[in-house]
């Protein structure tokens, strides 16, 4: 959650500067973020439950979980297209052209992304293979029932092994967009919509890669 809140706080910094430069208010960025943030939240769980509905409705599941947001499980597509609604909502508010939003907060979006990933890190989650590399994630044994990891008759958490930091890579591809966005709506002055549509295309070209390379459940 902090890393995600730290995203968002980023992206709102970046969407208000490059808003600035295409002639708004840069707390205009704060006025629809307030729009955004909550609607954002509603789709990304409402895409965690529709396509992983085994915990909730299948069999030993409990329906009331799909409202436990805090136990984890968010979809960004949802996230990104229930929140583009409440940012077309705010900028009809605010009187913001929606797609000079869309462009402005494009990069700010996908940096949030890159950071929303070390939660990952955090969580002990999201690898793929084992792996021998100098920056192979640690993976402990978790206790699903008691939320934490098994220790041993020390008290150290007991490692299953080394893996492939698949949230790392996502990261990096995630920061690698940001770059692209910023550099080609520099160099060639993108058209309306155009920044935006750049991150739709080449978000899911890594994400399907590293989707791929994952072996935790």
């Amino acid at each position: 959650a902090i890393c995600i809140l730290t995203g968002v706080v980023l992206a709102t910094m970046i969407t208000g500067r490059r808003l600035e430069g295409r002639g708004y208010s840069r707390d205009a960025a704060v006025d629809v973020a307030l729009w955004i943030v909550p609607f954002g939240i509603v789709g990304g769980r409402l895409y965690h439950v529709i396509t992983t509905p085994q915990p909730y409705f299948g069999e030993g599941g409990h329906p009331l979980d799909a409202f436990k947001v805090w136990e984890g499980g968010l979809g960004i597509w949802g996230a990104i297209a229930l929140g583009a609604f409440g940012a077309w909502l705010g900028c009809r508010k605010y009187n913001i052209n929606f797609w000079d939003y869309a462009d402005a907060a494009a990069p700010g979006v996908i940096l949030a992304q890159a950071m929303g990933r070390w939660g990952n890190w955090f969580n002990n989650e999201l690898y793929g293979e084992r792996s021998t590399l100098p920056w192979a994630l640690e993976i402990h044994e978790w206790d699903e029932s008691a939320g934490e990891a098994v220790r041993d008759s020390a008290g150290n958490a007991v490692v299953l092994g080394y893996f492939q930091p698949t949230f790392l890579y996502e990261s990096l591809w995630c920061l690698l967009v940001a770059l692209i966005i910023v550099f080609v709506d520099r160099k060639y002055g993108l058209a309306r919509g155009r920044s935006f549509a750049l991150y739709v295309m080449l978000y899911p070209v890594g994400r399907i890669v590293f989707e791929l390379m994952r072996t935790d459940p």
